[in-house]
């Protein structure tokens, strides 16, 4: 069967517009007090009242916000004083120097740390005391005395609890209710009730102090362990940061080049080689070009060119590649990256935030701010869900004080519910307090064994208040995302944000452009065609051509009789030419024209006023002569005649043509090669269920060529594709139904990256490519294509799993709380064991994020 690929057509498909307004500024913010998805949503209203503000997106996981506003339209400074006096401590990072940044963060989170485990340590005690005076009861009458229970639960409400209560009642205050609210409210009333209790015995209420006591330590336990597991999270992102040297040893740039391996070396050029005068200077305060020496053992500052040595360098930290890379004068160096064997001198390309670890260190932050479009069901549901909790607590109370206790009196018997009292930990089976062997004191009055409706009521409500978790809610999405982007930063994968991941996980196409992704893109010249040959090229002589139809002639000779004119050996005249015209593109044909005759050492002949069309070809004055070079399309615009026997005689390699004043002067032939793992990639991305497409401007001759290799049929691949219509073929893809990934490196892949439901760009390609991926590839390889999908798909499936877990534990959670349980089976539970419950759900999506690390560590090792 005949190998034809696909043409793409003209259509009417909708290709994304390019937005000619100025594009809005990003700010970022550093916001502490946040303790829920309420606390989250408030930030977001706050920020998104304020004029100027476009969107505003909040991260409770690393207290970072980040607003599109207009240039120039809002005050930062006066927005962050904004959201300071509302209650949420806010500070700018404009201007700011990323590691004093982070470093001032997580300070502040290890201070944090550091108060919780104080306040954790007093509420353990407490509830040790606690307990004791259960399990010793008459043999240590001051411990299960009842006084001193209620100066415990004094203690915790002043001590440990005092900042959770303080921020519950600000937040109270502010119309801005958060997780603290919904604790305070139980503790403080679980604490008053008990105190009614105690004042007044006639009223036959039993006292709970344990209750708070309990309760508070479950929630601080909980709190710091979710602390614990979201720095955990957060380390690979704290990794990366760190990477980046703070300071730099800057060298006088005049001193002589020396080769640092000669042995010829007198000891004094040794010496200034390997230790030449230099200064220390802060790392951001390099600028370009300025020359920095970096010894064995030591990080490279910044970006930069190696000037003088050799050495091998370890880049594992930015492209997860093990094996260090030899670097000599002329090679390019990273940031961050580990001089391993030799001292060099680098010179400095790129500096501050526009070195290559500050821009990972950017997008994985960015990534982080930006939420899945499944969050947004979470987020709304939070905007509501403190009010909606204290509205079912005062129905529940409202229920069985006046309809629940009346309806099934068999409630308020001992035997019947999980009785709270003092004298029962809150949990198991009733002791009837009448003949409780602990005293609790010496009131005349008889202190019946049932509960009052009033004390029943008011339990179950403060149950309600105590198991219903926010956080969780608020933590489902973005502890997901931080684990899985710091995944990622360590092996190269730069996932942009969750709605990315989102969109990956929907994804059933994967289009790869050729050459320089399928391709090495590094082109090597194989054939030479020369048509008219003379060493002045004064195409105008009647002795050359008489007219356009003995050229067409002499192309049609030449063509049928290729196999004794075609050769492979190089003719000067026809490339010199070719380098002269190429000369003014950056395209891999061009480069590699140039970099053959740089190789024979022609001389370039003086050319001016080139002109690129994309996709077909260039042109250039050439010693007073316009000569075009390109593909067999360019030539036919340009009106030069190319027999169609000369387009075929290329089969499965990229012609060139040259022409001069409407005459071929004749054809080059290129071939690329496949990438190692081009094959490998393609087999994968089958076997998870994706089509795989190739596009190309190429032939179809030369498109089927690489496409046999890759065991590609027809319908997959798109050939003579011009830069302008990769864009429409994805927009036909789309049109069809299709989630389309595009996989690119160059320039002209720009269009089609941002047209893919999902743009991947390969980092050794071109800026704006790698600009305008939503995915991008560190270590340029194209088997991290696979991974990165399926670390998409992972993350993705975490964050499903987070918030599946975060809405089922509430919608069970809050009926049992409100005593669902009670009539039928005698189950209800304290506040105490709501507030374990609760502290649970937070930490259980934290830690099942952090299980994403293991699994897909298995997976990659399974995989390989």
């Amino acid at each position: 069967m005949q190998f034809i690929p696909k043409i793409v057509p003209e259509i009417q498909s909708e290709i994304i517009p390019i937005q000619e307004s100025p594009l809005p500024e990003l700010v970022t913010f550093d916001v502490g007090g946040m303790k829920c998805a309420g606390c989250v949503k408030a930030v977001e209203r706050q920020l998104m009242q304020h004029s100027g503000v476009i969107s505003a997106c909040v991260n409770l996981a690393v207290e970072v916000a980040t607003i599109e506003c207009q240039p120039g339209a809002v005050d930062v400074e006066a927005l962050a004083k904004k959201l300071t006096d509302n209650g949420f401590p806010s500070q700018s990072r404009c201007g700011a120097n990323q590691r004093q940044v982070e470093t001032a963060a997580i300070e502040r989170r290890r201070q944090e740390i550091r108060q919780q485990i104080r306040q954790l340590t007093i509420a353990l005690i407490l509830i040790i005391l606690s307990g004791l005076g259960h399990v010793l009861g008459t043999k240590a009458p001051i411990l299960s005395n009842i006084w001193f229970h209620w100066g415990l639960a004094t203690l915790a409400l002043l001590l440990p609890a005092r900042p959770i209560i303080v921020d519950g009642c600000r937040s109270l205050w502010r119309n801005a209710p958060n997780m603290n609210t919904l604790v305070t409210l139980g503790a403080v009333t679980a604490y008053t009730a008990s105190n009614v209790a105690l004042l007044f015995p006639q009223m036959g209420w039993e006292c709970f102090f344990d209750e708070p006591v309990m309760l508070l330590g479950f929630i601080l336990l909980g709190k710091t362990l979710e602390q614990q597991a979201k720095r955990r999270a957060a380390s690979a992102l704290q990794a990366l940061i760190a990477l980046q040297p703070a300071t730099a040893r800057l060298v006088d740039f005049k001193f002589p080049i020396v080769d640092l391996d000669s042995e010829e070396l007198s000891v004094d050029s040794q010496s200034i080689a390997h230790h030449p005068p230099y200064i220390e200077i802060p790392a951001d305060r390099v600028r370009v070009g300025e020359w920095l020496q970096v010894l064995p053992g030591e990080k490279i500052p910044v970006d930069g060119e190696v000037c003088q040595g050799k050495t091998t360098i370890d880049e594992s930290m930015l492209t997860g590649e093990s094996m260090p890379v030899l670097k000599q004068p002329g090679d390019v160096v990273a940031a961050g990256t580990l001089n391993k064997s030799g001292a060099i001198v680098i010179r400095a390309t790129r500096t501050g935030q526009e070195t290559t670890v500050a821009q990972m260190v950017a997008l994985v932050e960015a990534a982080q701010t930006r939420k899945a479009p499944i969050q947004n069901l979470a987020d709304t549901v939070a905007g509501y869900f403190v009010y909606g909790v204290m509205a079912i607590s005062a129905l529940t109370f409202l229920f069985w004080y006046f309809a629940g206790t009346h309806i099934w009196p068999s409630v308020l018997s001992g035997h019947a519910a999980m009785n709270m009292a003092h004298g029962a930990m809150g949990m198991g089976n009733p002791l009837p307090i009448t003949n409780s062997p602990f005293p609790i004191t010496n009131y005349p009055f008889p202190i019946p064994h049932y509960q009052s409706p009033l004390l029943l009521s008011l339990k179950l409500a403060i149950a309600v208040l105590v198991i219903a978790c926010p956080c969780a809610l608020g933590l489902a999405t973005p502890t997901a995302i931080l684990v899985g982007s710091g995944i990622g930063a360590e092996r190269g994968l730069l996932i942009r944000g969750g709605d990315v991941l989102e969109r990956v996980h929907q994804l059933d196409t994967v289009v790869f452009d050729k050459t320089g992704t399928l391709t090495t893109g590094n082109l090597t010249l194989t054939d030479y065609l020369p048509i008219f040959d003379d060493s002045e090229w004064d195409l105008t002589s009647e002795s050359h051509v008489r007219n356009r139809e003995d050229a067409c002639s002499t192309i049609d000779d030449i063509s049928g009789h290729r196999q004794d004119t075609c050769s492979t050996s190089v003719n000067p005249q026809l490339l010199q030419i070719a380098a002269a015209v190429e000369r003014g593109s950056c395209h891999p044909i061009a480069a590699a024209i140039l970099q053959e005759a740089e190789k024979q050492a022609l001389p370039l002949l003086a050319a001016e006023d080139f002109y690129t069309e994309p996709g077909l070809g260039v042109s250039a004055l050439v010693e007073g002569h316009r000569v075009f070079a390109g593909n067999a399309e360019w030539m036919r615009q340009q009106g030069v005649a190319v027999a169609t026997q000369l387009c075929g005689s290329f089969q499965g390699k990229t012609a060139v043509y040259i022409a001069c004043n409407g005459i071929l002067l004749g054809v080059i032939g290129l071939k690329d090669t496949l990438r190692a793992d081009a094959k490998a990639t393609v087999e994968r991305l089958r076997g998870m269920g994706l089509r795989v497409i190739m596009l190309t401007g190429d032939t179809p001759e030369a498109a089927a060529a690489t496409a046999k290799q890759l065991d590609l049929t027809p319908a997959d691949v798109l050939a003579q594709v011009r830069p302008e219509e990769k864009a429409r073929a994805i927009a036909t893809l789309q049109a069809e139904g299709r989630k389309v990934a595009m996989v690119g490196d160059g320039i002209n892949d720009a269009p089609a990256l941002a047209q893919a439901d999902v743009g991947i760009g390969l980092h050794g390609g071109t800026d704006v490519a790698v600009e305008t991926a939503q995915i991008v590839l560190m270590r340029n390889a194209l088997m991290d294509v696979v991974e990165s999908i399926e670390l998409s798909r992972a993350t993705f499936n975490k964050i499903r799993q987070n918030l599946f877990w975060a809405f089922a534990y509430n919608t069970l959670g809050i009926p049992v709380a409100a005593g669902v349980l009670l009539p039928a089976f005698g189950i209800v539970l304290s506040p105490a064991a709501a507030g374990a419950f609760m502290a649970f759900s937070s930490v259980s999506v934290v830690t099942n994020s952090l299980f994403l690390r293991r699994g897909f560590r298995l997976k990659s090792v399974i995989g390989t």
